[in-house]
């Protein structure tokens, strides 16, 4: 009996204990931090960090801590704030998210704060005030980190946050996340551009001050610093960001990233991309003086870094980089693929005040959109009315036992589909992946619809079969969706080329989108007069044809060199 006693309270002690520690209610590891695991610290770098908002403070200043995870989360933690080099907890911490509560450490309420449950956390964020009295010093934020029971770090520490009686408080948005509503809490603005600071905008040159379609980031440093100071702007539902890169693809980028939070507030988060997939986000490390705001979709942060910009091929902050702006939607805090992305035309030195240009799409881009155009502006349409319109131009003539307007239209149509599969392919292998946006889904179904389009020809059935109307009216069905869909994605694709503010290649496109429904209307009208009055003449009738005919063509050729040379020199 007493053995079975003996065994209970065994079990109910280390039940206890258990229940103990996942609640966070570890008084016992204040002096020295150390979870009573009964297993030693791990000595490699700890995968999380300790990051504030500020780096001077004055008596009764209150400083945001956060605990960070890189890209494993942590179950439990202990935060305290410690003079350089000391052993007790100074200050008082409040919590502001259920995953903390404040702890009673050497007799001092609220001297410290641990997690309440063993659920993975990969951020919490607590405020410390410092005392109003005192002989204060430079402190540091000290915290412990429990992976699971076998895994934890101990003094993980933050950079020194240095006791000067004449600092300044910080404003009341510098927080990571906040409610900001108004873009007047984040002033980004387009001065100094060229004098004190380096500007890359798109469009270029746009004042984020004035315009609310600008893209727009700065940087400033000063000399015998190494702070950086960046500014980001621009409208967007999910998020913005801004990259340095080695190259002007994705992939070994370091970015920072301006979004909206699981609760629709704005952080601003530190990643490094490692490629076209979802970027790995980083602690925030050496960041300060942190705003953020947004304001009918637009988005706006600004901060004061002193992280070493690195791509992992080359670090320091007197290199060159490429310069991006990315935006696009987030979903519960977790950014989605970027739906545009800006990039500058060459490698920045960010020390030096400049006005950086966008830059320029690949050769081979351009290529694709030029093939696209003259496939769906030239020979697809030219195609696409002979067959509609003109079969009785070249009545009676025949070669290699086809109708001449046969010939032409298949011609037409070979070389359309081959432009369209040829462009296709060039975007492609230049893009090495599938790309998010709208775009690349709509050329992906004009591509589809392109290529089975001659095949379904090639088995159709006799003229005279009694089935025949099926294939007439799925191919020119088909025709009609092809052609619609093309437009609606050489839309979507001039947007990438188009950098003005006038937009004048979408004007353009939308000018050929008139003219060319302005003739199909005058040749379909054309054609249902001749087949309701037989008084005109064939020769008179195959005339009036054939002039429509020409300035159909001259028109769209017009059209088509405007667009060439927007491309050409976009």
């Amino acid at each position: 009996m007493d053995r079975y006693i003996f065994i209970i309270v065994l079990l109910a002690c280390v039940l206890r204990a258990v229940r103990c520690y996942s609640s966070g209610k570890v008084t016992g590891a204040c002096d020295n931090m150390t979870p009573q695991h009964k297993k030693g610290a791990q000595q490699s770098p700890a995968p999380f960090s300790v990051t504030t908002d500020r780096f001077s403070f004055k008596e009764g200043d209150e400083i945001i801590v956060k605990l960070l995870a890189a890209s494993t989360p942590f179950t439990g933690f202990m935060l305290q704030a410690r003079e350089v080099g000391g052993s007790s907890p100074l200050g008082s911490f409040t919590v502001t998210s259920g995953e903390a509560q404040p702890l009673t450490c050497n007799g001092l309420p609220n001297s410290a704060i641990s997690h309440t449950s063993n659920s993975p956390k990969s951020s919490i964020q607590g405020i410390w005030r410092a005392p109003t009295s005192g002989n204060l010093n430079s402190i540091q934020f000290s915290a412990s980190f429990v992976k699971d029971y076998s895994t934890f770090w101990v003094g993980v520490r933050s950079s020194p946050v240095t006791y000067n009686i004449t600092a300044a408080p910080p404003a009341s948005s510098t927080s990571v996340t906040s409610t900001a509503s108004s873009s007047s809490e984040v002033s980004n603005s387009s001065t100094g551009c060229d004098s004190t600071k380096v500007c890359f905008s798109q469009p270029l040159n746009c004042d984020p001050g004035v315009s609310p379609d600008c893209y727009f980031l700065s940087a400033m440093t000063s000399l015998g610093d190494t702070a950086i100071q960046l500014e980001m702007t621009g409208p967007s539902d999910g998020y913005i960001a801004i990259g340095f890169s080695d190259d002007q693809r994705m992939g070994n980028d370091d970015i920072y990233i301006c979004g909206r939070d699981s609760g629709g507030l704005i952080q601003l988060q530190h990643a490094f991309s490692t490629g076209r997939k979802t970027p790995e986000i980083l602690p925030l490390g050496n960041v300060s003086d942190v705003k953020s705001s947004v304001n009918n979709s637009i988005i706006s942060c600004s901060f004061t870094t002193r992280n070493p910009i690195s791509t992992q091929r080359s670090g320091g902050s007197s290199s060159l980089y490429y310069l991006m702006i990315v935006h696009g939607p987030s979903n519960n805090g977790i950014i989605g693929t970027h739906t545009g992305t800006f990039i500058s035309d060459t490698k920045v030195d960010i020390s030096s005040p400049q006005v950086v240009t966008s830059g320029k799409e690949p050769p081979i881009i351009k290529a694709h959109g030029s093939l696209m155009l003259i496939a769906w502006m030239t020979t697809g349409s030219l195609g696409m009315i002979i067959a509609r319109y003109l079969k009785g131009v070249a009545k009676g003539k025949h070669y290699f036992g086809k109708d001449v307007w046969f010939l032409v239209h298949v011609f037409l149509m070979t070389l359309t589909v081959a432009a369209t599969i040829i462009a296709f392919i060039l975007a492609f292998s230049e893009v090495g992946g599938w790309s998010g946006g709208v775009h690349p889904v709509l050329g992906c179904i004009v591509m589809i619809l392109a290529f089975f389009q001659p095949i379904g020809a090639m088995f159709r059935c006799g003229p005279h079969h009694h089935l025949r109307f099926l294939f007439n009216w799925s191919h020119a069905l088909n025709a009609v969706a092809i052609k619609g869909l093309a437009v609606a994605a050489i839309f979507t694709g001039l947007s990438y080329f188009s950098t003005s503010e006038d937009s004048w290649l979408l004007k353009v496109m939308g000018g050929f989108v008139g003219w060319e429904a302005t003739m199909y209307i005058l040749l379909e009208f054309h054609m249902r007069w001749k087949r309701n009055d037989h008084t005109e003449s064939a020769s008179e009738s195959t005339s009036l044809e054939l002039v429509l005919l020409v300035l159909f063509f001259l028109g769209n050729i017009a059209f088509l060199v405007a667009l060439l040379v927007g491309i050409g020199s976009s």
